[in-house]
């Protein structure tokens, strides 16, 4: 898995970033990617990276402020052209998400050659799952809904163990597969084959919570507990909480703080007020984080960074 940040601005873009999007790529494990937001000119800051438009198959919307939905118009009728003809779409988003977009295409004359799908959220809970992943929401505090998204990963069987299989005479094969796959097999000559004899420890499942604009973030403690990577606004520094509080915003302090008291490993920052335009401002609010949640780290337009397969279910134990 891989995180790609499109915008890190807020509000409004600038010459140093671009609002609100980023891409979840999951080559590894569904040979898709998932977006979170699309503010203004997503699409074109998609063609300074190597995400495919037809490759996302969900997005998934915090709320329903411009600077986080005004560009999925845009990228909706491109991606018919790129890659996209024909691979479903589903949008997932507070009420009014399906209004906004079928209008936005109906009076723009848009006709996509794919299928759309809208799943509008009602309630806090399981959005969705498959055999590979599960997602929740969790309503934020914000001036409208707005919703925050964490993404649980089922952990992934461990190794295959092939020379306890030589060991007893199995070349590979079929079997090797097949135990895999199965807690037990009978050999022709009917001996059982425990799986757990020959496949090591499962992999912990990666979490990834991803929250919208909010305030209170001491609210999400539970929701975001134990995450690998946390991504959170950080829109205001310490030193303006007030204004924070006013627009239902968090500070870098406050994210932290979050990150700090739920057994995060990771926290990347967004959301970035324009006010902070200086490299030095914005070392300072990195700086501001790190002194509560040392691995923190304030992003940037295009910041890339790779969520590691978590380890077996032994190393967590001997941790």
């Amino acid at each position: 898995m891989k995180i790609v940040f499109l915008g890190t601005g807020a509000g409004l873009p600038s010459k140093q970033r671009n609002v609100s999007s980023l891409v979840l790529e999951m080559s590894q494990v569904r040979q898709a990617s998932w977006m979170f937001d699309c503010g203004e000119a997503t699409q074109h800051q998609m063609l300074h990276t190597s995400i495919r438009p037809g490759k996302i198959e969900k997005i998934w919307v915090t709320h329903m402020h411009g600077d986080h939905i005004f560009g999925l118009p845009g990228f909706l009728s491109s991606r018919s052209f790129q890659g996209g003809e024909s691979s479903p779409l589903t949008i997932y988003g507070p009420k009014g998400i399906k209004e906004y977009v079928e209008t936005s295409l109906s009076l723009s004359g848009t006709h996509l050659s794919y299928p759309l799908h809208f799943v509008e959220i009602i309630e806090d809970g399981l959005l969705f799952e498959d055999d590979q992943i599960m997602v929740f929401s969790k309503r934020l505090s914000h001036g409208v809904p707005c919703f925050g998204y964490r993404i649980e990963e089922k952990d992934r069987p461990g190794e295959l163990i092939p020379e306890k299989l030589k060991a007893i005479g199995i070349q590979p094969g079929p079997i090797y597969r097949q135990i895999k796959e199965q807690e037990t097999i009978e050999l022709d000559d009917g001996t059982i084959l425990k799986q757990s004899e020959f496949v090591g420890p499962k992999k912990k499942g990666r979490i990834i919570s991803i929250l919208g604009d909010t305030r209170f973030p001491f609210r999400q403690q539970s929701f975001v507990e134990n995450s690998d990577l946390l991504v959170h606004e950080a829109t205001f520094s310490p030193d303006d909480v007030e204004i924070a509080h006013q627009y239902f915003h968090s500070t870098v302090k406050q994210a932290a703080e979050l990150a700090s008291s739920s057994h995060v490993k990771r926290l990347l920052l967004n959301h970035i007020s324009s006010r902070y335009v200086q490299d030095l401002e914005i070392q300072q609010l990195e700086k501001e984080a790190q002194l509560i949640f040392p691995n923190s780290k304030v992003t940037y337009d295009f910041y890339e960074e790779s969520i590691p397969i978590g380890r077996s279910e032994k190393h967590e134990e001997c941790k």
